[in-house]
């Protein structure tokens, strides 16, 4: 009897916690309206369920993107979402001296502060990828295509976000180990599909003995149309970024030539683990690596049927 009773007594403590256990809402602020946030959208909405469903409460997300990749917007959208008191933000930042103070000022009023698809400042957790590998990856990919000379061109992303930035610095870096390699300003999209399109449709017109194609974002899919308008799909091969829907139909019909690419829904994933992490106080690590796929022709059915 007695042990019957103490077990109902645990059993009755356990469901008192889960009954007064808080709600928990979390927002997450991209840099802008595009495809690719909107997989990190899905990847922390199906955590947000998983997490609320075994922790025995419900967490919400909301995701609130600025319509374009401006700076001024995207701390428009963190100042009023700070003033609504979430139980965590997670910010992809467009400018980190431009985001800085209002970020501050966020973790000020108590609120948990996490990064994703970006290095985070100090003090800060950042999730997300080698981005200086990922370039890298592209890049020697690239070369191989190429046979490791011609001109290649690099199209940045948004010039001060920090992941577009290393990207672009470190695919231009490991270019100039080539002498017979010219680099070619192959335009900045700032995060846009459409005017990654017209831009690289002005590079390709303007240099006709263009042989690669890079970039820093993913734009993938705007630049593998303009390669096709231009009638040089083979001719300038394309080993550019990222794995949405798009970009991986592109590879298919042989468009482009390959793909380094990040995994979108598992940072929006991750964001809600790690803000839950933060709003029961947690240890919280510098930067959580959610690692990269690089998709080729070769293997593009297979990363298919892995990831569906």
């Amino acid at each position: 009897m007695r042990k019957a009773a103490l077990l109902t007594a645990f059993l009755a403590l356990f469901a008192m916690s889960f009954a007064t256990a808080k709600d928990l809402r979390f927002v997450i602020v991209p840099k802008a309206v595009h495809p690719w946030f909107d997989e990190v959208n899905k990847g922390a909405q199906e955590e947000a369920t998983l997490l609320g469903k075994a922790m025995g409460i419900k967490i919400t997300v909301q995701y609130i993107a600025p319509t374009t990749a401006d700076v001024a917007e995207q701390n428009k959208i963190l100042e009023n979402a700070a003033i609504t008191k979430p139980d965590g933000i997670a910010v992809d930042p467009l400018d980190p001296s431009g985001n800085m103070q209002v970020m501050k000022e966020i973790m000020a009023r108590g609120i948990s502060l996490i990064i994703f698809d970006s290095p985070p400042p100090a003090g800060m957790t950042g999730i997300g990828n080698n981005f200086s590998q990922q370039a890298e990856i592209a890049a020697e990919n690239l070369l191989k295509l190429v046979g490791y000379k011609g001109e290649i061109a690099v199209m940045q992303g948004f010039p001060t976000a920090p992941n577009h930035k290393e990207r672009y610095d470190a695919a231009v870096a490991y270019l100039k180990k080539f002498p017979n390699v010219k680099i070619v300003d192959g335009g900045i999209d700032n995060d846009n599909l459409n005017t990654a399109q017209s831009q690289a449709a002005a590079v390709l017109a303007a240099h006709p003995n263009l042989v690669g194609y890079l970039n820093c974002d993913a734009t993938s899919a705007g630049i593998a149309a303009a390669i096709v308008e231009a009638g040089k799909v083979g001719k300038v091969k394309a080993f550019l970024l990222d794995s949405l829907k798009d970009e991986v139909d592109q590879l298919k019909k042989g468009n482009i030539d390959g793909l380094s690419a990040t995994r979108p829904r598992v940072q929006g994933a991750l964001s809600v683990l790690a803000l839950y992490q933060a709003s029961i106080g947690g240890r919280m690590p510098q930067f959580i690596d959610t690692g990269m796929d690089v998709i080729t022709k070769a293997n593009v059915g297979d990363w298919l049927k892995a990831n569906p």
